[in-house]
């Protein structure tokens, strides 16, 4: 750490003679620490006046250098700076040498040690203190200025916890990376491909390497999303799946409470049952027993009496005794002759006890004995729920039945009608839903589900018919029309059967975000449709089929240039005579392909006049092209309705504006034609090339000669509709058409 302290600021290292040092604190007045009272200072200026005095008096400097070392040594004690030598020597050291302030560096910030700083500062506050008593006789007048500067801009900084450095002299800043280094995927300087170890390394430019790099994390983050979409239904499917064994397996445990319960139920009604049996049986064998008991009692008691009767008999006389046992001898002849009933009426033995747990085994078998599910419901299809070769189908069961699968059916469905007889599709499933492959696009299907467990199948769910997603629309390149503010899209919907929408997609060519849609225009229920745009730019169009089953995926793409009018001519419109290129440009009529006769009159092309129309965009606006034309020629270029009579000449009636060029062997003639009339105009130098602007806001038709940019002619029109270019050729030649192009600065609005 570099020293801090007075050497930084550039104070005078010279012990200052006759200088006193007074307390100065590094804060603000009021919070500075009053060690010397107001008085106490006062008198010490008074007593350094008189000390200077007697200095001029010829007291001498010894005394004067002595009073300022011990006042040095005063502050020393005051402030604890007995161990610190180097403040010591700093502000005492005669033999230092002097050295101003204007002689150090540049300072800078740089941290400070706090306590070391503030005993620093102190005693450099002591010296401006004692500058300011009128104490100048240390060095030259502009080392004292110097020191004043040093006090005034530490005091400013003095609360702040940095404090002067010396800067050192920045180095030049390294020179920015300006290729990219392939094989070491780094950015380098080019000298270091020369010098360096990348000479030998394949180098590309750096804006090239960063829309590379962008490009490969653009392609990670969709691939990326991807898998994230994927996860997230695989998820979904899970989710799904858990929810089904959770409740299959919520069922189970309900029926198996059920028949438990059930079987308990039974049980101990059969137990009251044979309790309550058991109870009547042991009744009646007590009852009958106990009966048994008293009747042989009772003929014990008589046996007994008749036996104690008879042997006092045998102690009477012999009359009395004879007399008695007549009588004796028919009480026990009919005594004898009652029968007594000596044998057990029930037998103590107790009968085998046979259960019938035949009806609890039959509860006890049901519990594995599930029954059949009822019907599932089948699902009307969900919006966007296909592709164009796969739907997703799903199905309810509102009840409590156990499923172990389910069968799902399915048949395409011809002419309309559900039912008729084509062939059937099985897919055996374990969820409530099932996504179809391998299907048809824009097609409708027939399906209906089973649930099945191990009981059987239930019967089958209501049928629902499901539509597959449209094939990708086919977009005509050939007929697409634009202008700086518009274009006109047309397609075939390549679907046999309808759809309900389509949808376009525009994405800026030139745009950094290209990958993205950024305008899409939606729920066009034909094949064409004209969308608005910016001028001066460049589009990728892509068109979408809809129907409910969902969208169909993007069409090959076309690209579309908002650059002045671009259009093609109409072939339906051609005179029979005429031949018109591939690009739809070049207008060509031969010799050999004039035949004797004119075709028959018609209302969709020229007949009489060898003409042909173009489609130009039915926007209004202004739209501009140009007509190369050859000199020695006989041509007719302007605008018509379209309705315009295709049996008469272009120019002939108020339907049409046309310019005119018919050459002979003297000369050029140019006509103007509406109506059958035209202005008296001389074209002195023939145009090679004719500039057409086609002005629908002012109602305005004008001709410029492109190669001189000059004006030749402008029409006020009626353009109560659209009209369109229109072409003739009176003799054979060749027109070729150039459209799609910026309008020249001499093109003005006439």
């Amino acid at each position: 750490m570099e020293e801090e302290s007075g050497e930084e600021l550039g104070l005078d290292r010279s012990s200052p003679k006759d200088f006193h040092f007074y307390h100065m604190d590094l804060y603000d007045s009021e919070d500075r620490l009053q060690l010397f009272p107001e008085e106490s200072t006062r008198m010490r200026k008074e007593e350094v006046e008189a000390e200077m005095a007697r200095e001029s008096t010829g007291t001498g400097d010894g005394k004067a250098q002595r009073h300022l070392r011990e006042e040095v040594e005063e502050l020393v004690r005051l402030y604890g700076l007995e161990d610190d030598h180097e403040l010591g020597d700093e502000f005492v050291d005669e033999n230092m040498p002097i050295m101003g302030v204007s002689e150090y560096p540049t300072y800078g910030m740089k941290r400070r040690d706090p306590a070391r700083e503030q005993r620093d500062w102190r005693l450099r506050g002591d010296a401006a203190e004692a500058e300011d008593l009128g104490f100048g006789g240390w060095g030259s007048a502009g080392q004292c200025q110097d020191l004043r500067e040093v006090y005034r801009y530490t005091h400013g900084r003095a609360s702040e916890e940095y404090e002067c450095y010396v800067i050192p002299e920045e180095e030049d800043e390294e020179e920015a990376a300006d290729v990219f280094c392939v094989t070491c995927k780094t950015p380098i300087r080019a000298f270091q491909k020369v010098f360096d170890e990348h000479k030998e390394h394949e180098v590309i430019p750096l804006n090239e390497a960063l829309e590379s790099a962008k490009d490969e994390i653009h392609k990670n983050m969709y691939k990326l999303e991807k898998q994230i979409i994927d996860m997230e239904n695989f998820a979904n499917h899970l989710e799904e799946v858990f929810i089904t064994v959770e409740e299959n397996f919520g069922k189970q445990e309900q029926n198996f409470e059920s028949h438990y319960n059930e079987i308990l139920e039974t049980l101990a009604q059969k137990y009251e049952e044979k309790i309550q049996a058991l109870g009547e049986k042991k009744k009646e064998k007590l009852e009958a027993l106990y009966g048994q008991l008293v009747s042989c009692g009772e003929n014990l008691d008589t046996c007994k009496e008749l036996m104690e009767t008879i042997e006092e008999m045998c102690h009477e006389e012999k009359v009395d005794f004879i007399k008695d046992a007549v009588a004796m001898a028919d009480r026990l002849g009919k005594f004898l002759k009652t029968k007594t009933d000596v044998e057990i009426s029930a037998q103590p033995d107790f009968e085998d006890q046979t259960l019938d747990f035949s009806d609890v085994e039959q509860l006890m078998g049901s519990i594995n004995t599930i029954p059949a599910p009822s019907a599932p419901v089948i699902n009307p299809q969900a919006p966007n729920s296909a592709t164009g070769s796969s739907v997703r189908v799903c199905w309810s069961l509102y009840s409590d039945d156990t499923v172990e699968s389910y069968q799902l059916f399915y048949r395409p469905v011809q002419d309309s009608s559900p039912g008729k007889d084509q062939a059937e599709f099985t897919v055996t499933i374990k969820e409530t839903y099932c996504s179809v492959t391998d299907l048809v696009p824009n097609t409708q299907y027939e399906f209906w589900v089973t649930a099945h467990n191990r009981a059987g199948p239930s019967p089958s769910s209501e049928r629902a018919v499901y539509v597959t997603a449209p094939s990708p629309p086919i977009i005509k390149t050939k007929e697409i029309r634009s202008c700086e503010e518009a274009v006109l899209i047309c397609w075939e919907s390549g679907n046999l059967n309808p759809v309900d929408s389509y949808t376009v997609e525009l994405t800026q060519a030139e745009s950094p975000e290209a990958s993205g849609v950024t305008e899409s225009v939606v729920g066009i229920p034909t094949c064409e449709s004209l969308v608005q745009l910016q001028p001066g730019q460049s589009y990728i169009i892509y068109v979408r089929a809809l129907n409910m089953g969902g969208p169909s995926v993007r069409s090959k793409p076309a690209t579309v240039h908002t650059i002045g009018s671009y259009f093609r001519l109409n072939k339906d419109t051609c005179h029979p005579w005429l031949t018109i290129s591939q690009d739809g440009l070049t207008i060509l009529r031969s010799e050999r392909s004039t035949p004797t006769r004119e075709p028959p009159p018609s209302d969709t092309h020229f007949t009489r006049c060898v003409a042909v129309m173009g489609n130009l965009i039915p926007v209004r606006g202004h739209h501009y092209w140009e007509v190369e034309v050859n000199e020695h020629l006989d041509y007719t270029v302007g605008v018509a309705f379209e309705d315009v009579p295709k049996q008469e000449d272009l120019g002939a009636n108020c339907l049409s504006w046309c310019m005119r060029h018919t050459f002979t062997s003297s000369r050029h003639k140019y006509e103007f034609l509406h109506n059958g009339t035209t202005p008296d105009i001389r074209i002195t130098v023939p145009p090679k090339k004719i500039g057409i602007l086609l002005d629908y806001e002012n109602s305005k038709l004008s001709f410029f000669n492109v190669d001189l940019s000059q004006h030749l002619y402008t029409f006020s029109c009626q353009l109560h509709k659209f009209v369109h270019p229109c072409f003739s050729l009176e003799k054979p030649g060749c027109l070729k058409i150039h459209n799609g192009i910026s309008m020249p600065k001499h093109v003005t609005f006439y």
